[in-house]
């Protein structure tokens, strides 16, 4: 899957211009914008401001903080002026996302300190189409963007958002400014870049809906993958993930990483959780790597760094993994994260377990 994230930034604006333009002839900086504080000029102005900055964090690789600096309207720009700004800021924008490699990350705070232009791009795609309804709505126009536009920002920045039959209405309700059936309206609301795990050789990048929906599907779900990757499990990962948010259950930071080699970027295999912990802070891990990359060490050190993570959480009090008995690799790798053979009272406490596999525990402060 190569990531449309350019065109959808090209796209948002052109569309959301096209419609705006349509009562330049009003002054904007008298008009409430829709639920927003500002005006309607002033939220255009922020519209642009946010592409700008975005594209700034991906052009200069900011990795602690925000890069310090932001646009202004001139005193006398009317509505016209800021739509044109808008459009330059979406090209500029749209530039910098197709000419910025697949594994940079720039800052961004939510929630995990980091985005890659993925990211950015779903972000951006946002800002346009829900300030440019806040802006139509304090106007009196009819908005209502392309549907893909609305679904490409709900599966990569809203995971824990359970999607809806209409992309556009979910969105709205997502970010405080519509009502879904059988939903309760959200007060308060924050989007969700993919969470990246550093190892010494890898790191662990979290799957959005979207990429999991790819690799579930039999693509490569915009990694790129050894020549003999992705592995049946990692799939199979995946296609729970999918179901995961498609039940309104899932939690990215408790879904599926990839696994990609520092060296050259290329994503060896798949590692993550069969779900979030339960009642009792327990969750089960699952791994597997593409034959080529097996052998070197990678599930071990990954499983270590995943394990760590998970244990420092106020939510996991444990860790297990089921392995086959004649599965010697795994049973290997397992030991040398720190997990060891359950007893059959541990086995006992986490329920039925499909017959003849083995399980092995890891508790916090155990490893």
């Amino acid at each position: 899957m190569a990531d449309m994230g350019a065109e959808r930034v090209t796209e948002a604006v052109a569309d959301a211009v096209a419609v705006l333009r349509t009562a330049v002839d009003r002054d904007w900086s008298g008009v409430p914008a829709g639920r927003v504080e500002w005006s309607c000029l002033k939220t255009a102005e922020h519209i642009a401001s946010d592409l700008i900055a975005y594209a700034g964090q991906l052009a200069g690789r900011a990795r602690e903080k925000y890069v310090p600096f932001e646009i202004f309207l001139e005193d006398d720009t009317d509505a016209e002026g800021a739509l044109q700004v808008i459009e330059t800021a979406g090209t500029l924008f749209s530039a910098t996302i197709r000419t910025t490699p697949r594994e940079v990350r720039a800052f961004h705070p939510y929630p995990f300190r980091s985005a890659n232009r993925v990211g950015f791009a779903a972000m951006g795609v946002a800002e346009v189409l829900l300030h440019a309804y806040d802006i139509a709505e304090g106007l009196g126009l009819a908005y209502e963007p392309p549907a893909h536009l609305p679904e490409y920002v709900l599966t990569r920045i809203f995971p824990e958002v359970q999607p809806g039959p209409d992309p556009w209405r979910t969105l709205l309700w997502a970010t405080g400014r519509g009502e879904l059936p059988d939903r309760a309206p959200r007060t308060q609301w924050r989007w969700s870049n993919n969470l990246v795990l550093p190892t010494e050789r890898l790191t662990l990048q979290g799957v959005t809906p979207a990429s999991a929906a790819e690799l579930a599907a039999g693509g490569d779900g915009d990694f790129e993958w050894v020549e003999d990757g992705p592995f049946d499990g990692t799939r199979e990962a995946a296609g729970m993930a999918v179901k995961a948010y498609e039940a309104g259950v899932h939690r990215p930071e408790f879904g599926l990483f990839v696994l990609v080699r520092r060296e050259d970027g290329r994503a060896i295999g798949g590692m993550g959780f069969h779900g979030a912990p339960d009642e009792d802070g327990r969750a089960e891990v699952g791994y597997d790597l593409a034959e080529s990359a097996r052998g070197q060490g990678y599930a071990t050190e990954a499983l270590r760094v995943l394990s760590d993570w998970a244990l420092a959480r106020d939510d996991v009090s444990s860790l297990c993994a089921t392995i086959e008995p004649d599965n010697a690799a795994s049973q290997r790798v397992i030991a040398r994260a720190g997990y060891i053979r359950a007893t059959v009272e541990q086995e006992q406490s986490y329920g039925e377990m499909e017959t003849g596999l083995r399980l092995y525990v890891l508790s916090g402060g155990a490893g």
